[in-house]
């Protein structure tokens, strides 16, 4: 049984799924001359993409009987296979192409930060709310992984940071924004200013996924050839500011996620006191779903959430005196 299967994925590997389509137009049209007319194909290719099947299956599939193609006991058993077959198969790329997500069923899988979720999920959500057969999950990034993991659908996409993947990994920027610092109001060592000696004489929380490594304000100071102290790594930048309003430490963010999990905790938002790229925010997916009406779907929805996050900013907070 083990070396039959092996046979059946070997013939599989080799069969162009056009042959059927040939098959299925000679055993309707009774002979070559006309499933070439039914299929605007010459006749010597009718003939070469039968000859290539018979070989295939180890079956003539057709007799010539005077101006007739008769078809053999193995061709007539696996017609009506091949028929409905074919018909599917047009079915789904005929709805694939008209793929309305107001009666679409589909389940989206998308890979994110923690971090992420508290912000993307509820807009996704909101637009999700509409369309009652669509479903979307969450799940952990593993960067080993994204580009295979795109590739076979396992994910419909992803953010994340910029990474060196190839060029069958699509990507488009969602985010770019400066990095600011969080102190609690009343810190014994944060003024109206931070100058950098200051912030690093402190000690810091460190937001990532990572079990190690640095991180982007990380790499802005190494090229100063400075470092910082980090007490505390956690995953959500959410925890951070709570912790940062119970203690001494600091913690470095984008600005917009500051001002998101700062509303109601009120630490104090200082310029990070260095030269730093923007921080950057990427959404990726595979090069095969590039024109998938579906997966262009989700990737606008992930865009216009993001962009509302990341622009509809809180009013600036009513600064009180430390």
């Amino acid at each position: 049984m083990p070396g039959r299967d092996r046979l059946a994925v070997v013939q599989m590997s080799r069969i162009d799924l056009n042959l059927f389509t040939v098959f299925d137009a000679i055993y309707r049209e009774g002979g070559i001359t006309a499933a070439s007319k039914r299929l605007h194909l010459s006749q010597p290719a009718i003939s070469h993409a039968l000859a290539r099947l018979r070989e295939v299956l180890g079956d003539p599939l057709f007799e010539r009987r005077g101006n007739a193609m008769v078809a053999t006991p193995r061709a007539r058993a696996l017609a009506s296979t091949i028929s409905s077959s074919l018909g599917g198969l047009e079915q789904l790329l005929h709805t694939a192409a008209q793929w309305r997500p107001e009666t679409a069923q589909r389940s989206f899988s998308v890979a994110m930060r923690e971090g992420h979720e508290p912000y993307l999920l509820p807009l996704l959500g909101r637009s999700l709310a509409k369309h009652p057969g669509l479903r979307i999950a969450s799940v952990r990034i593993d960067r080993r992984d994204l580009e295979d993991d795109l590739q076979s659908g396992e994910l419909d996409a992803a953010l994340d940071i910029a990474l060196p993947l190839t060029a069958e990994t699509r990507r488009e920027r969602v985010l770019a924004d400066e990095l600011v610092v969080l102190a609690r109001r009343g810190h014994p060592r944060v003024r109206r200013v931070l100058d950098l000696p200051t912030y690093l004489d402190l000690d810091h929380v460190q937001v990532t996924g990572r079990r190690r490594g640095a991180g982007h304000e990380d790499a802005a100071l190494a090229r100063l050839g400075k470092s910082r102290r980090v007490r505390v790594r956690c995953q959500q930048h959410l925890a951070a500011n709570e912790l940062v309003s119970r203690s001494d430490l600091l913690v470095t963010m984008p600005r917009s996620y500051a001002e998101r999990v700062n509303r109601h905790v009120d630490n104090r938002v200082l310029p990070f006191p260095a030269a730093a790229p923007a921080f950057e925010l990427f959404l990726y997916w595979h090069a095969n779903v590039d024109d998938d009406p579906a997966n262009r779907w989700l990737r606008e929805r992930i865009g216009a959430a993001l962009r509302e996050v990341w622009q509809s900013r809180s009013a600036p907070q009513r600064r009180r005196r430390d």
